[in-house]
Protein backbone atom coordinates (compact mmCIF):
# COMPACT_ATOMS: atom_id res chain seq x y z
CA UNK A 1 0.00 0.00 0.00
CA UNK A 2 2.02 3.26 -0.90
CA UNK A 3 0.21 6.63 -0.51
CA UNK A 4 1.43 8.55 -3.64
CA UNK A 5 0.35 12.50 -4.37
CA UNK A 6 -2.15 10.85 -6.75
CA UNK A 7 -4.00 8.60 -4.31
CA UNK A 8 -3.95 11.52 -1.60
CA UNK A 9 -5.85 13.71 -4.48
CA UNK A 10 -7.90 10.84 -4.91
CA UNK A 11 -9.39 10.86 -1.23
CA UNK A 12 -8.51 14.48 0.01
CA UNK A 13 -8.42 16.26 -3.25
CA UNK A 14 -5.39 18.05 -2.26
CA UNK A 15 -2.64 18.40 -4.27
CA UNK A 16 1.44 18.37 -3.39
CA UNK A 17 2.02 21.70 -3.91
CA UNK A 18 2.38 25.41 -2.40
CA UNK A 19 4.86 26.14 0.32
CA UNK A 20 6.36 23.34 2.55
CA UNK A 21 6.64 24.50 6.23
CA UNK A 22 8.79 22.41 8.71
CA UNK A 23 10.93 23.56 11.10
CA UNK A 24 13.88 23.99 8.99
CA UNK A 25 12.22 25.49 6.62
CA UNK A 26 10.94 28.28 8.04
CA UNK A 27 12.28 31.01 6.46
CA UNK A 28 10.21 29.90 3.29
CA UNK A 29 7.97 33.07 3.50
CA UNK A 30 9.91 36.09 3.33
CA UNK A 31 7.74 38.93 4.48
CA UNK A 32 7.36 36.68 7.82
CA UNK A 33 9.03 37.86 10.70
CA UNK A 34 7.75 36.20 14.41
CA UNK A 35 7.83 38.91 16.51
CA UNK A 36 6.39 41.24 14.31
CA UNK A 37 2.88 39.36 12.91
CA UNK A 38 2.47 38.19 16.90
CA UNK A 39 2.36 41.50 18.03
CA UNK A 40 -0.22 42.48 15.57
CA UNK A 41 -2.06 39.17 16.29
CA UNK A 42 -2.33 40.83 20.03
CA UNK A 43 -5.24 42.95 21.40
CA UNK A 44 -2.17 44.90 23.01
CA UNK A 45 0.35 45.18 20.17
CA UNK A 46 2.60 47.26 22.96
CA UNK A 47 2.49 44.52 25.54
CA UNK A 48 6.09 42.82 25.96
CA UNK A 49 6.65 39.18 24.55
CA UNK A 50 7.87 37.01 26.68
CA UNK A 51 6.68 33.57 24.78
CA UNK A 52 3.90 33.33 21.74
CA UNK A 53 1.10 32.66 24.33
CA UNK A 54 -2.53 32.58 22.93
CA UNK A 55 -4.14 34.03 25.78
CA UNK A 56 -3.56 37.83 24.23
CA UNK A 57 -4.59 36.64 21.04
CA UNK A 58 -7.47 38.67 18.97
CA UNK A 59 -10.78 36.55 18.04
CA UNK A 60 -10.38 35.70 14.53
CA UNK A 61 -6.48 34.52 15.41
CA UNK A 62 -7.27 32.73 18.30
CA UNK A 63 -9.75 30.50 16.50
CA UNK A 64 -7.20 30.16 13.48
CA UNK A 65 -4.42 29.27 16.32
CA UNK A 66 -7.09 26.87 17.95
CA UNK A 67 -7.30 25.17 14.46
CA UNK A 68 -3.61 24.60 13.99
CA UNK A 69 -2.53 23.64 17.74
CA UNK A 70 -5.58 21.16 17.84
CA UNK A 71 -6.83 19.95 14.34
CA UNK A 72 -4.22 20.39 11.66
CA UNK A 73 -1.13 19.50 13.65
CA UNK A 74 -2.17 19.01 17.05
CA UNK A 75 0.29 17.81 19.94
CA UNK A 76 -0.28 16.06 23.20
CA UNK A 77 0.33 19.23 25.60
CA UNK A 78 0.92 23.05 25.72
CA UNK A 79 -1.34 24.26 23.72
CA UNK A 80 -1.26 27.61 25.27
CA UNK A 81 2.02 28.34 23.74
CA UNK A 82 2.38 28.60 19.85
CA UNK A 83 5.49 27.20 18.34
CA UNK A 84 7.32 29.36 15.40
CA UNK A 85 5.81 26.65 13.00
CA UNK A 86 2.59 27.65 14.52
CA UNK A 87 3.01 30.98 13.92
CA UNK A 88 3.28 30.54 10.64
CA UNK A 89 0.60 29.05 9.80
CA UNK A 90 -1.53 31.10 11.15
CA UNK A 91 0.13 34.04 9.31
CA UNK A 92 -0.39 32.26 5.79
CA UNK A 93 -4.03 31.57 6.63
CA UNK A 94 -4.59 35.11 7.39
CA UNK A 95 -2.65 36.36 4.47
CA UNK A 96 -4.67 33.63 1.64
CA UNK A 97 -0.65 32.09 1.72
CA UNK A 98 -1.08 28.56 0.12
CA UNK A 99 0.31 25.65 2.09
CA UNK A 100 1.26 22.49 1.36
CA UNK A 101 -0.84 20.55 3.55
CA UNK A 102 -0.10 16.96 2.60
CA UNK A 103 3.50 18.08 3.38
CA UNK A 104 2.64 19.39 6.98
CA UNK A 105 0.45 16.12 7.31
CA UNK A 106 3.44 13.68 6.80
CA UNK A 107 5.83 15.96 8.71
CA UNK A 108 3.41 15.73 12.01
CA UNK A 109 2.94 11.57 11.53
CA UNK A 110 6.86 11.21 11.45
CA UNK A 111 6.91 13.29 14.64
CA UNK A 112 4.48 11.49 15.98
CA UNK A 113 6.85 7.83 15.94
CA UNK A 114 9.99 9.92 17.13
CA UNK A 115 8.32 11.90 20.03
CA UNK A 116 6.60 11.08 23.03
CA UNK A 117 4.74 14.63 23.02
CA UNK A 118 3.13 14.01 19.72
CA UNK A 119 -0.01 11.93 19.33
CA UNK A 120 -1.32 10.21 15.94
CA UNK A 121 -3.58 12.25 14.37
CA UNK A 122 -6.14 12.29 11.57
CA UNK A 123 -8.03 9.32 12.22
CA UNK A 124 -11.08 10.58 9.47
CA UNK A 125 -8.13 10.77 6.84
CA UNK A 126 -6.69 7.31 8.06
CA UNK A 127 -10.09 5.84 7.68
CA UNK A 128 -10.29 7.45 4.07
CA UNK A 129 -7.32 5.65 2.87
CA UNK A 130 -8.11 2.49 4.67
CA UNK A 131 -11.39 2.86 2.98
CA UNK A 132 -9.83 3.57 -0.63
CA UNK A 133 -7.57 0.62 -0.39
CA UNK A 134 -10.10 -1.91 1.04
CA UNK A 135 -8.28 -2.79 4.07
CA UNK A 136 -10.67 -5.05 6.34
CA UNK A 137 -11.67 -3.21 9.56
CA UNK A 138 -13.94 -5.63 10.51
CA UNK A 139 -13.54 -6.38 13.78
CA UNK A 140 -11.04 -3.67 15.13
CA UNK A 141 -11.41 -1.52 17.97
CA UNK A 142 -13.02 1.68 17.48
CA UNK A 143 -13.62 4.79 19.24
CA UNK A 144 -16.79 6.97 19.69
CA UNK A 145 -15.89 10.99 19.31
CA UNK A 146 -17.25 12.09 22.46
CA UNK A 147 -19.59 15.81 22.98
CA UNK A 148 -16.81 16.93 24.86
CA UNK A 149 -13.88 17.32 21.56
CA UNK A 150 -16.53 19.41 19.90
CA UNK A 151 -16.03 23.04 18.83
CA UNK A 152 -18.73 25.12 19.44
CA UNK A 153 -20.20 27.77 21.50
CA UNK A 154 -18.52 26.09 24.44
CA UNK A 155 -15.09 25.69 23.46
CA UNK A 156 -15.33 30.14 22.77
CA UNK A 157 -16.63 30.08 26.15
CA UNK A 158 -13.27 28.46 27.05
CA UNK A 159 -11.20 31.08 25.39
CA UNK A 160 -12.63 33.89 27.26
CA UNK A 161 -15.33 35.64 24.62
CA UNK A 162 -18.55 35.57 25.30
CA UNK A 163 -21.75 37.01 22.96
CA UNK A 164 -22.41 40.85 23.12
CA UNK A 165 -24.79 41.98 20.39
CA UNK A 166 -24.18 39.30 17.78
CA UNK A 167 -20.73 38.83 17.99
CA UNK A 168 -18.03 37.39 20.05
CA UNK A 169 -15.97 39.75 21.98
CA UNK A 170 -13.42 38.75 25.04
CA UNK A 171 -15.05 39.04 28.29
CA UNK A 172 -12.61 42.00 29.62
CA UNK A 173 -11.47 43.30 26.39
CA UNK A 174 -11.99 46.50 24.30
CA UNK A 175 -15.51 45.24 22.82
CA UNK A 176 -16.97 44.57 26.40
CA UNK A 177 -18.94 48.01 26.72
CA UNK A 178 -22.78 47.79 26.72
CA UNK A 179 -24.68 47.51 23.54
CA UNK A 180 -25.94 50.20 22.09
CA UNK A 181 -24.39 52.82 24.70
CA UNK A 182 -22.05 56.11 22.77
CA UNK A 183 -18.81 54.45 25.39
CA UNK A 184 -19.44 50.95 23.85
CA UNK A 185 -19.33 52.61 20.33
CA UNK A 186 -16.37 54.41 20.71
CA UNK A 187 -14.77 51.80 21.92
CA UNK A 188 -15.54 49.82 18.78
CA UNK A 189 -14.16 52.23 16.81
CA UNK A 190 -11.13 52.82 18.58
CA UNK A 191 -10.36 49.93 18.62
CA UNK A 192 -10.95 49.27 15.29
CA UNK A 193 -8.68 52.08 13.90
CA UNK A 194 -5.75 51.02 16.55
CA UNK A 195 -5.89 47.42 15.04
CA UNK A 196 -5.82 48.99 11.33
CA UNK A 197 -2.29 51.19 12.04
CA UNK A 198 -0.72 48.10 14.15
CA UNK A 199 1.37 47.51 10.96
CA UNK A 200 1.94 51.62 10.22
CA UNK A 201 3.90 51.80 14.02
CA UNK A 202 5.82 48.77 13.25
CA UNK A 203 9.40 49.54 12.95
CA UNK A 204 10.50 47.92 9.56
CA UNK A 205 13.78 45.63 8.69
CA UNK A 206 15.96 45.70 5.65
CA UNK A 207 16.12 42.72 3.69
CA UNK A 208 19.44 41.50 4.73
CA UNK A 209 18.33 41.77 8.66
CA UNK A 210 15.34 39.80 7.44
CA UNK A 211 17.15 36.97 5.64
CA UNK A 212 20.18 36.89 8.67
CA UNK A 213 17.17 36.77 10.96
CA UNK A 214 15.56 33.88 9.01
CA UNK A 215 18.54 32.21 8.95
CA UNK A 216 19.06 32.03 12.62
CA UNK A 217 15.72 31.11 13.40
CA UNK A 218 16.20 28.08 11.04
CA UNK A 219 19.51 27.58 12.63
CA UNK A 220 17.94 27.29 16.35
CA UNK A 221 14.75 24.75 14.97
CA UNK A 222 17.42 22.84 13.80
CA UNK A 223 19.37 22.18 16.94
CA UNK A 224 16.14 22.36 18.63
CA UNK A 225 15.15 19.68 16.23
CA UNK A 226 17.81 17.20 16.79
CA UNK A 227 17.56 18.01 20.70
CA UNK A 228 13.85 16.63 20.85
CA UNK A 229 14.69 13.63 18.84
CA UNK A 230 17.42 12.46 21.09
CA UNK A 231 15.63 13.03 23.83
CA UNK A 232 13.13 10.64 22.67
CA UNK A 233 15.53 8.04 21.37
CA UNK A 234 17.37 8.65 24.99
CA UNK A 235 13.98 7.96 26.53
CA UNK A 236 12.97 4.90 24.60
CA UNK A 237 16.32 3.37 25.33
CA UNK A 238 15.41 4.01 29.38
CA UNK A 239 12.15 2.43 28.58
CA UNK A 240 13.78 -0.56 27.18
CA UNK A 241 16.56 -0.96 29.75
CA UNK A 242 14.16 -0.60 32.65
CA UNK A 243 12.06 -3.71 31.12
CA UNK A 244 15.14 -5.34 30.44
CA UNK A 245 15.95 -5.45 34.24
CA UNK A 246 12.35 -6.06 35.10
CA UNK A 247 12.43 -9.29 32.86
CA UNK A 248 16.00 -10.46 34.37
CA UNK A 249 14.31 -9.91 37.82
CA UNK A 250 11.44 -12.08 36.96
CA UNK A 251 14.27 -14.68 35.79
Amino acid sequence: MIITNEVWFAVTGMKSSSIRINRGNLGVVEDFNKIQFYKSCLKDPHSKVRNFSVGGLKLDERLVAFIVSWILTPRGSNHSTLSEEDLLMIYCKMNKVKINWIHAFKEHMQKAMRLCDFHYAYAILISKFLHYFEVDIEGELAEVIKPSSEINSGSLSKMGFTKIGGRRVRKNGDYAGPSGTNEGNETKEASMHHDINIEERMPSMSSFEMQMLNRMNTFADNQRNLYEMCESRFTNMDTRFSTMDEQIDEV
